[in-house]
């Protein structure tokens, strides 16, 4: 495993939800683990007022019987290097019955303006701000993601929502079914619909050509770098969000490794190297020293135009082990 998130932040969170723990199988579960309605409560918030970019919760769920983290990942919604890099010690195919396990569900907003859909491509996650209905009440939706792998980066950049296929087929562009070949297996010209389909049940065409928005029948890819490109999310959260993106959405494809705000007259700072590779090991989340120095500098300076200085060593602490779970730096 590679880095290990600050013990102070991780005892903290435990400590913070223990009585959660206690208080019975309803309460430890936490809101939205069923399906339907309920469900929304893990991805869903109101956006929050003034200049904070500060959303969500973190919070700590059991074990069930049977459970890998990759099946407590899904029940809650976050992705494989979430529920790994928030639970470093935990055994990830065998967790055990009761295992505490900390739900990294607090996120700061990137810095793009709050409209359509955002993926950031560091943070393996989509927020997406639906349009305003009959409540009048501002709304942002988060998911998490699989994006393409090294060879085959998703592109960034500002494009939109150019068509919307439920029940979509594949087909494999030459580029595919030539790697195929090299691994020694074949590739159709067309998949249709159906769970054979690596496209899931829906999908969102971009106006970039080439790259969809879709489901996916591997879902245990999602939250990791594993597509030729293309931008993966559970079936379940496609589902969701399939009927409420119109077409021409805009879409912003971005870059930000670290994120930063103000919330509760503290400066928050949440960090993402982006992982090269599939396989877990500490060079893939890692940022440079020259990274850290001008992330230092750029923390530094925001919160001293606030009149605060940040801890050195809590500043230290989520460049040189980030954990994605959102950190105060000051107060």
């Amino acid at each position: 495993m590679p880095h290990t998130p600050p013990d102070a932040e991780r005892r903290r969170i435990l400590q913070a939800m223990a009585g959660l723990l206690l208080a019975g199988p309803a309460l430890a579960r936490g809101a939205g683990e069923e399906s339907g309605d309920r469900r929304q409560h893990l991805y869903e918030w109101t956006l929050p007022s003034g200049d904070s970019a500060l959303v969500g919760r973190a919070h700590v769920t059991q074990v069930r019987d049977g459970e890998t983290l990759h099946d407590v990942a899904r029940r809650f919604d976050v992705g494989y290097w979430d529920i790994i890099l928030a639970n470093p010690d935990v055994d990830f195919w065998l967790p055990g019955t009761g295992q505490p396990v900390i739900i990294p569900r607090r996120f700061i907003l990137p810095d793009t303006p709050r409209e359509g859909i955002v993926i950031n491509a560091p943070e393996l996650r989509l927020y997406f701000y639906p349009p305003v209905g009959d409540d009048s009440r501002q709304r942002v939706i988060t998911h998490p993601i699989g994006i393409g792998r090294q060879d085959w980066s998703t592109p960034l950049g500002s494009t939109s929502v150019s068509g919307k296929i439920d029940g979509p087929a594949w087909y494999p562009p030459a580029s595919i079914r030539a790697e195929a070949r090299a691994k020694g297996e074949s590739l159709p010209r067309r998949v249709p619909p159906g769970p054979d389909n690596p496209l899931g049940a829906y999908a969102l065409r971009l106006a970039m050509p080439g790259y969809l928005i879709h489901g996916t029948n591997r879902p245990a890819g999602v939250g990791m770098r594993v597509s030729h490109g293309c931008v993966r999310l559970y079936p379940e959260d496609i589902a969701s969000m399939f009927p409420q993106v119109p077409r021409d959405t805009p879409v912003r494809i971005v870059h930000q490794p670290l994120k930063h705000t103000w919330a509760r007259g503290r400066l928050w700072v949440e960090a993402h190297p982006l992982p090269m590779t599939d396989d877990f090991t500490a060079s893939d989340l890692q940022f440079t020293a020259d990274e850290r120095r001008r992330f230092e500098e750029r923390i530094t300076a925001t919160a001293l135009a606030r009149g605060q200085l940040p801890d050195r060593g809590r500043l230290a602490d989520v460049l040189e082990r980030p954990t994605g779970i959102p950190t105060p730096v000051t107060g």
